[in-house]
């Protein structure tokens, strides 16, 4: 079940990243509504992650939260923000879900 609360607080890991790249996009009340998105996205992503640290490792948890936000910021960017895309940032990305994958595996939890 901490392994569900984890996947949760990476995506509102990446639902605060892209609140915040939607704020920089827009202005007057619009700007602030995306701020607001940003701090109840924040606000629950670090609950959630300290909930599953409480049987988690942290160091785990820590670098499967990292990763799961990287990976979707990264592709908010390229299919929402319309970022570029080149081979060497999608083999990373791959190369990142690998790691998350395999640091899954390995876990004793």
């Amino acid at each position: 079940m901490n392994w569900i609360i984890l996947i949760v607080a990476g995506l509102f890991e990446v639902g605060f990243t892209f609140c915040l790249g939607k704020a920089k996009e827009s202005t007057g009340s619009e700007m602030y509504a995306w701020y607001a998105g940003f701090l109840i996205s924040l606000t629950l992503s670090m609950s959630l992650l300290m909930k599953a640290t409480q049987t988690l490792p942290l160091g785990t948890a820590y670098a499967v939260w990292t990763g799961i936000g990287a990976v979707g910021t990264v592709l908010a960017g390229i299919f929402i923000f319309k970022e570029p895309i080149s081979f060497w940032r999608i083999f990373f990305i791959f190369t990142l879900i690998s790691s998350i994958v395999g640091l899954k595996f390995v876990s004793s939890h």
